[in-house]
C-alpha cells in the first residue's frame, strides 16, 4: 500500500470498466487522481466516492484540444503530473473484413490510438519540464498481437498502440519518461456487451451472468481457470506507475491468465481422447 504517495495521475476512460478499478487502486495507493471520461454524471459520482484525492474532468480523447486541456488543468490544479494512463477505448464488433465500415473503423482508431497519441504528445512537455521523469501507461490488448479475439478495427488499433508505446519509450527515455503498455486478455466488463451491439448500461446490468459464463469458458481456454477482472489489470497499472518499475520501459505487460499461451493441457487431453474415440468407433 501507499506506493504512489505524492504522485499525480490522470486516468482516461475512468467512468467504467478497467478505468474505474485503476482509479480506485491509484487512490488507495496514495495518488491524487484526475478522472477523465465523456460521461460527466458517472465520473463525478466516482470522484465523490473516492474522496478528496479524486476529481473528474469531462474529456473526449478523440479531441486533441480536449486532451491538452485535461493535462494543462491537471498541472494547474496539482502543480505537477507523474502518471498518465491512456485507458479510454472503443470496442468494435466481430465480422468479416468485407463488411468493415470505414467510418466505424476510423472512429475506433480515433479513440484507441489517436487518443493515446494525443495523451503522450501533450504529457511529454509537462514531464520533460518537470525534469523528474514520469510514467505513461497505454491500455493495449492481447488482440493487438493475436487475430480474431476482437473486431478488426479494435485489434489493429491495439497493435498500433503497442508499436506506439515502444516508439515513444525509445524516444522519451532520455528524459527519464517511461512508456509501457498493458495487454489484458479475457477481462469481464460491460465492454463485451457493447462489442456485441448491446447498450453498455444493459451489458453492465447483466455483468454477473457474463462472469458466470466466462468462468465456465475460461477452464478450456487458458492456463488460469477463471476470467480476469478489473483489479487484476489495476494491479499491473500500479506496478508500472510506481518506483518498483523504475527500470522498465517499452514493455507490453500481458495480463491474460495465460490465454495467449494456448489451450491448457486438460483441454488438449479431452481433444485427444475425442479424436482417439473416432478411430475406435
Amino acid at each position: 500500500m501507499d506506493s504512489l504517495i505524492g504522485k499525480v495521475a490522470v486516468v482516461t476512460g475512468a467512468t467504467s470498466g478497467i478505468g474505474v478499478d485503476v482509479a480506485r487502486a491509484f487512490v488507495a495507493e496514495g495518488a491524487n487522481v484526475v478522472l477523465a471520461g465523456r460521461r460527466r454524471e458517472l465520473g463525478e459520482a466516482l470522484a465523490g466516492e473516492l474522496g478528496p484525492a479524486a476529481s473528474f474532468t469531462a474529456t473526449d480523447v478523440s479531441d486533441e484540444g480536449a486532451v491538452a486541456a485535461l493535462l494543462d488543468l491537471t498541472v494547474e490544479r496539482h502543480g505537477r503530473l507523474d502518471v498518465l494512463v491512456n485507458n479510454a477505448g472503443s470496442p468494435s464488433q466481430l465480422g468479416s473484413i468485407e463488411d468493415v465500415d470505414a467510418a466505424a473503423f476510423r472512429a475506433a482508431h480515433e479513440v484507441n490510438l489517436m487518443g493515446a497519441l494525443y495523451g503522450i504528445k501533450h504529457a511529454t512537455g509537462h514531464l520533460r519540464r518537470q525534469g523528474s521523469g514520469g510514467s505513461i501507461i497505454n491500455m493495449a490488448s492481447i488482440t493487438g498481437t493475436r487475430a480474431v479475439y476482437a473486431g478488426v478495427a479494435y485489434s489493429t488499433s491495439k497493435a498500433a498502440l503497442i508499436s506506439l508505446s515502444q516508439w515513444a519509450a525509445a524516444e522519451l527515455g532520455s528524459y527519464g519518461i517511461r512508456v509501457n503498455c498493458i495487454s489484458p486478455g479475457f477481462v469481464t466488463t460491460g465492454r463485451f456487451g457493447k462489442a456485441a451491439g448491446v447498450a453498455e448500461e444493459t451489458a453492465q446490468a447483466r455483468l454477473s451472468a457474463l462472469e458466470a459464463y466466462a468462468r465456465e469458458q475460461a477452464r478450456s481456454l487458458q492456463a488460469l481457470p477463471r476470467p480476469g477482472f478489473g483489479p487484476d489489470v489495476a494491479g499491473a497499472a500500479v506496478y508500472l506507475a510506481g518506483d518498483a518499475s523504475a527500470y522498465v520501459t517499452g514493455h507490453d505487460l500481458v495480463v491474460d491468465g495465460g490465454l495467449s499461451l494456448g489451450q491448457p493441457l486438460e483441454a488438449m487431453v479431452r481433444l485427444r481422447d475425442a479424436m482417439a474415440a473416432i478411430y475406435l468407433s
